[in-house]
């Protein structure tokens, strides 16, 4: 009996076995055709790579730019800290005579962001306010 045993023992074993190769054959070809994809790819970018810096060899090489908008006026956090501080106001008085946010104020003199070209008119016409007219348009 031990004989039976054994022998059904090891025909479930080759036949679990023989299950297992048929479906881990299907995963090894698949991922060696990821693989030969992903090769493909990676020489396409280097060829890509090597031939943009061919091309931006070639390129003359631009102008210093200016950056300047066409209003011609100019913003710089430190003289923006400085017109708050004349005022003596806060960020949120300023930010109320200017039309924007306490936030903006503070984002502003920190460097963090700058003002839109939008608002840069308005902070140029607040620069030519004396302390007193500039505390009257906030009443």
């Amino acid at each position: 009996m031990a004989t039976f045993v054994d022998q059904l023992k090891a025909e479930i074993s080759r036949i679990a076995k023989k299950e297992v190769r048929a479906e881990t054959k299907q995963l090894k070809k698949a991922s060696a055709q990821y693989r030969s994809d992903i090769a493909a790819l990676k020489r396409h970018i280097a060829s890509l790579e090597t031939s943009l810096k061919r091309l931006s060899k070639n390129q003359p090489k631009p102008a210093l730019e200016v950056k300047a908008s066409a209003t011609g006026l100019r913003f710089r956090a430190g003289g923006f800290a400085t017109l708050r501080k004349k005022f003596a106001m806060s960020a949120e008085q300023m930010g109320k005579l200017l039309g924007v946010s306490a936030q903006s104020v503070y984002h502003w003199e920190a460097g963090k962001s700058r003002p839109r070209a939008s608002q840069l008119p308005a902070i140029a016409a607040a620069r030519t306010l004396t302390k007193k007219e500039a505390w009257a348009k906030i009443s």
